[in-house]
C-alpha cells in the first residue's frame, strides 16, 4: 500500500540542478513510486498536481516535497541527509575559495569582481536579475557570456549596443554554449582543436555542427554563441556581425561557420555584407535553407577534405506508424526535424516556457520521460540525446528503459563526440539495446523517422 506526502519549507532555496539530482536518487529507493522536490513555481506546481498531490499555496522561494510510496518519512530522512551533506560540501568550499584571496574580502558582485584581474565573465542567474550583472561586466570593458534566459530584446539591444562602444563581445542571453580556445563555457563538448570557428545563435546547433566535424576530424578554434534572438530583427544580428570579426582576425581560424535561425527582416544582408568583407571564408548553416549536416558537409569541403558516413545504428520497429513526435532538448534540433521529418507535433522542452524555474532538460529528463510514456503506438518518437559537459552525466540511464517501454518506434539523434565523458558509444549501445535508433546526425534521424511512416 502506498502513501502520500507533501511537504513546504517556507524561504529555503536550493538550485534546480541540486533538487533534481536529489529527486532521482529518492526514486530509485526501494518502494518509492513518486519523488519529486523543487521549487515551488507555478510549473512545479502544476505538475505535482498531475502526479495526483494537493500542494498547499506556495510561492517560488518555497521547497516543495513530494513523494509516494510504502515508506515516504524514509525518503524524508535521505532527503535530509543528502541536504545536509551538500550544504557542508559549499560551505567548505566557500572556506577553501575565501582562503585563497590571503583573508582578504572576496568580491561579492560582478562590478567589484570585474575590477580583478578577470577575461571574461559568465552570467548565469534569474533572467530578470541578469541585465544588471551583465551591464556591470560590459562597462568594466570585460566579454560576457550570458546563460540565463528570460531578457526581454530590448535590454539585450541596448547591452549589445553598449557593447559595441566599448569594443566587447556579448554572448547571449540564452547562450548555452560557448568555447574559448578550447575552454568550454555552459553546454560543451570534448573538442579536438582545429582550424574551425562558429558563430552561432543556436547552442545545440552548435553542438551538432562541432561534433560532426569532431567525428571527421577537423578540429575546432572557438565557439563563440551569441544567443538564439541575436540574428531576430528586434536585437539585429549585433553580437554575430563583432564575433565574424573576431574570428577573422584569429590565426587560428582558417573557415568560420555561421548557425542559426531564419535571420530577421534586414538582418540577413547586413551579416552577410560583414561576412563578404571578411579575410576568412565562412559557411552558413542556417535554417531552413541548409540542414546541419549538409552544413557541416560544406565546410570540410572547403578545407578540402571528404564527408565521411555519419554513424548510426538501426532501431525497432514496432507497431505501424502514422505520425511523428518529436520530444526535444534543442531548439534548433527540433526545428531542423520539424522540417525534415514531415507532419508531426514537434516540442521543445529547452523553451523559456518549459524552463522557467526548473532545470534545462539536457540535465532534467523529467519532462520528456512523462511525455515519453504517453505517446502512441502509431507514431514515431524522434528525440534528440546532448552529451558533453555539463548535461546529464548518464542520459540513457533514464531514456533507455522508458524508450523500452514505450509501444511506439523511437529514433534518437545522439549529438556528442567521441571525448565526451558520458562515452558515446556506451550511450549508443544503451539506447539501441531499448529499440530505439540512434544517429549522430539529427538530420538523417528525421529523415529516417519520415521513411518510417
Amino acid at each position: 500500500m502506498s502513501d502520500d506526502l507533501i511537504q513546504l519549507r517556507k524561504g529555503t532555496y536550493h538550485d534546480s540542478v541540486t533538487l533534481m539530482r536529489i529527486s532521482r536518487a529518492l526514486t530509485e529507493m526501494p518502494g518509492v513510486e513518486v519523488a519529486m522536490v523543487a521549487m515551488a513555481t507555478e510549473l512545479n506546481l502544476a505538475i505535482v498536481r498531475d502526479l495526483g498531490f494537493e500542494p498547499p499555496p506556495a510561492g517560488p522561494g518555497d521547497l516543495l516535497i513530494a513523494l509516494r510510496g510504502a515508506d515516504p518519512a524514509r525518503a524524508v530522512e535521505e532527503l535530509d541527509a543528502r541536504l545536509t551533506a551538500r550544504a557542508a560540501t559549499t560551505t567548505a568550499a566557500a572556506a577553501t575559495r575565501a582562503a585563497t584571496v590571503s583573508g582578504e574580502q572576496p568580491p561579492l558582485t560582478t562590478y567589484s569582481a570585474a575590477r580583478t584581474p578577470a577575461d571574461l565573465v559568465l552570467v548565469s542567474v534569474p533572467g530578470e536579475h541578469a541585465f544588471c550583472e551583465a551591464c556591470d561586466a560590459v562597462e568594466a570593458g570585460l566579454p560576457v557570456m550570458i546563460f540565463s534566459d528570460g531578457v526581454p530584446p530590448a535590454q539585450e539591444r541596448w547591452l549589445k549596443e553598449l557593447a559595441e562602444e566599448r569594443g566587447v563581445l556579448v554572448m547571449g542571453p540564452d547562450c548555452g554554449t560557448a568555447s574559448i580556445a578550447g575552454v568550454g563555457l555552459g553546454f560543451a563538448n570534448v573538442l579536438r582543436p582545429g582550424p574551425v570557428g562558429l558563430v552561432a545563435a543556436s547552442g545545440t546547433g552548435a553542438q551538432q555542427v562541432s561534433c560532426l566535424l569532431d567525428w571527421a576530424e577537423a578540429g575546432i578554434s572557438h565557439i563563440l554563441g551569441v544567443g538564439g534572438r541575436d540574428l531576430s530583427a528586434e536585437v539585429g544580428g549585433l553580437a554575430t556581425m563583432r564575433a565574424l570579426r573576431l574570428l577573422d582576425d584569429d590565426p587560428a581560424t582558417e573557415l568560420i561557420v555561421l548557425v542559426g535561425k531564419p535571420p530577421g527582416p534586414g538582418v540577413a544582408g547586413a551579416v552577410r555584407e560583414v561576412a563578404a568583407g571578411l579575410r576568412t571564408p565562412v559557411v552558413e548553416a542556417v535554417l531552413p535553407e541548409t540542414d546541419l549536416t549538409e552544413a557541416a558537409g560544406r565546410a570540410l569541403r572547403a578545407l578540402g577534405r571528404s564527408v565521411p558516413g555519419w554513424p548510426s545504428w538501426p532501431g525497432a520497429l514496432r507497431g505501424e506508424p502514422r505520425s511523428v513526435r518529436g520530444l526535444y532538448a534543442g531548439g534548433t534540433l527540433c526545428a531542423e526535424a520539424a522540417v525534415l521529418a514531415g507532419p508531426g507535433e514537434f516540442t521543445d522542452f529547452g523553451d523559456d516556457a518549459y524552463t522557467r524555474g526548473r532545470a534545462h532538460p539536457m540535465i532534467d529528463p523529467t519532462l520528456r520521460l512523462e511525455a515519453l510514456s504517453r505517446v502512441r503506438a502509431d507514431e514515431v518518437v524522434l528525440m534528440d540525446v546532448v552529451l558533453g559537459h555539463a548535461a546529464d552525466p548518464d542520459p540513457a540511464a533514464s531514456l533507455a528503459p522508458a524508450v523500452a517501454r514505450t509501444p511506439a518506434t523511437v529514433v534518437t539523434a545522439l549529438v556528442g563526440s567521441a571525448g565526451d565523458p558520458q562515452d558515446l558509444h556506451r550511450q549508443a549501445a544503451a539506447l539501441r539495446e531499448a529499440g530505439a535508433a540512434v544517429f549522430v546526425s539529427n538530420a538523417e534521424a528525421a529523415r529516417h523517422a519520415r521513411s518510417l511512416l
